[in-house]
């Protein structure tokens, strides 16, 4: 798998927020992007999800041009950005559900899902309940839900406790170690254990 983004650009305004930016990313591999407040880390990220056009450039899926009309990219990739995106009303199990509902992920074993991301005696319990880093974890249940070839994180470690960092580098470690790609942005050092890290600097 690779993802080719071709001559990249997007302004804000008159400002050009990048221009002609071009990058490739494969199978097992992590690119963190780089840069200061404004610099355009967030738009970038959401425009590789699909979320926003740029003002020029192209981006290929093994080779073909992305159309985002199409689920053959879209159904490649999660998105998660700083914002958690759970429903305060459900409970941690029912927002898991919600989630294998949308992306029409045959999930059979939400306990383990739960689990692994230290929430299961909290399964039943109303999300409105949970502290800020809980329902960062809860987020963080996507990744593992959607089977996905691409994550797109923005700032996933907002809210988390050490504990919970240490989680998310083993979920990063693990899904590039069996072939999969990470785009991220941070505002913290990324250091994880086995993978080579590439940086994009806006």
């Amino acid at each position: 798998m690779i993802l080719e983004v071709k001559k990249l650009t997007c302004s804000r305004g008159y400002r050009d927020l990048f221009k002609n930016l071009s990058f490739d990313l494969q199978s097992g591999q992590l690119l963190l992007v780089e840069g200061e407040n404004g610099s355009g880390k967030s738009t970038l990220l959401k425009i590789l999800s699909g979320l926003r056009q740029p003002d020029n450039g192209i981006m290929y899926w093994n080779g073909d041009e992305i159309a985002f009309t199409s689920t053959n990219y879209s159904k490649q990739i999660v998105w998660l950005s700083h914002r958690n995106g759970v429903n305060d009303s459900l409970t941690a199990k029912e927002n898991i559900q919600v989630t294998a509902s949308l992306s029409k992920s045959n999930l059979t074993d939400i306990n383990s899902i739960l689990e692994r991301v230290g929430l299961k005696p909290y399964a039943n319990t109303s999300v409105r309940r949970f502290s800020t880093g809980m329902k960062r974890r809860l987020a963080l249940s996507r990744l593992l839900v959607n089977k996905a070839k691409l994550w797109i994180l923005d700032e996933p470690q907002s809210a988390l406790d050490k504990v919970g960092m240490v989680l998310l580098e083993e979920m990063i470690e693990q899904h590039v170690a069996n072939n999969g790609m990470v785009i991220m942005s941070s505002h913290h050092d990324v250091q994880i254990k086995n993978v080579a890290i590439k940086t994009l600097a806006l």
